[in-house]
């Protein structure tokens, strides 16, 4: 096995398989990052979500996809163009993948692209002659999904943070008020239908857990683009603690609960979600000062 992929499998403790594939796909990603930046990919775009703020804050929860936007609107960019040296750069750690760019069928700012490759090679390349592996079916693939909004809000602001694995490396990321302003938009108005996303309220409580505050100018952006809030009004932190407290009476915290689950480890904490736990620990919400 690569050295470097040994040096980065040392920080996990995975027990189980599901561990393992979990671990298998967060070192990929990193690997992912490494070959975009190395393609100049980060030039033009930012890094943000939920697995940014895993690997650059330490959030402790799997996330499975990497989310990209533009620093400058640009309708004809060509995610198509950095897959040469990206995948390049992901061989050269001996892993096997595809790389493609997801058709788009309706009219839409956002690129999507997929890696996949077969998850019991990677399994045994990451984890040699693991017993586990001989239950996974062959057809089973491992997937990183990466998408990139070439149309962004306006109000973001950037940080440049430098990795040294698997090789050092540069990433232009979103800021944690600029973060945190998009999990807001998140809860706010993400279209849960039937099925809660307790995931975006567990990265809400760590925000609050960091003490990290929130860029109200681009938490504004996104809900005037999402057609919640007029773009010549005023937005106060006020105002967004009381669409935060709105939505909270409205989430069916089991359904929530259950969502998350799957991707962490110390569940106890959940035990507390209720629409009194998150509105009384919204009170702390404070806006980045300029």
């Amino acid at each position: 096995m690569n050295s470097v992929i040994t040096e980065m499998l040392n920080k996990y403790h995975a027990e189980g398989l599901t561990d393992k594939k979990n671990a298998v796909k967060e070192i990929m990603q990193e690997i992912v990052l490494c070959g975009l930046s190395r393609a100049g990919f980060f030039k033009d775009a930012a890094f943000y979500g939920g697995t940014a703020l895993r690997i650059f804050y330490g959030l402790d929860r799997f996330s499975e996809d990497l989310d990209f936007s533009l620093m400058a609107p640009d309708p004809a960019f060509a995610l198509s163009a950095f897959f040469p040296t990206l995948k390049k750069e992901v061989a050269s750690y001996g892993l096997n993948v595809e790389i493609t760019e997801k058709e788009k069928t309706k009219e839409s700012a956002i690129r999507s692209a997929f890696l996949k490759g077969n998850t019991k090679e990677h399994l045994l390349l990451f984890y040699a002659s693991d017993p586990a592996a001989s239950g996974i079916a062959g057809n089973e693939t491992i997937r990183i999904k990466f998408e990139v909004d070439t149309n962004p809000p306006a109000g973001a602001t950037f940080e440049h943070i430098f990795r040294l694995l698997p090789a050092p490396y540069e990433v232009t990321l979103y800021d944690m008020p600029s973060l945190f302003a998009g999990k807001a938009h998140a809860v706010i108005c993400r279209a849960w239908q039937t099925r809660v996303k307790g995931r975006d309220l567990y990265d809400y409580v760590f925000y609050l857990s960091r003490g990290a505050s929130i860029n109200t100018a681009h938490l504004k952006a996104r809900l005037v683009e999402f057609g919640v809030w007029k773009a010549e009004d005023v937005f106060r932190i006020d105002d967004a603690k009381r669409l935060l407290c709105e939505r909270f009476d409205q989430i069916d915290y089991a359904q929530a609960i259950e969502d998350v689950r799957p991707f962490i480890k110390d569940t106890a904490s959940l035990e507390l979600w209720s629409a009194d736990f998150f509105k009384q620990i919204t009170d702390g919400l404070r806006e980045r000062a300029e």
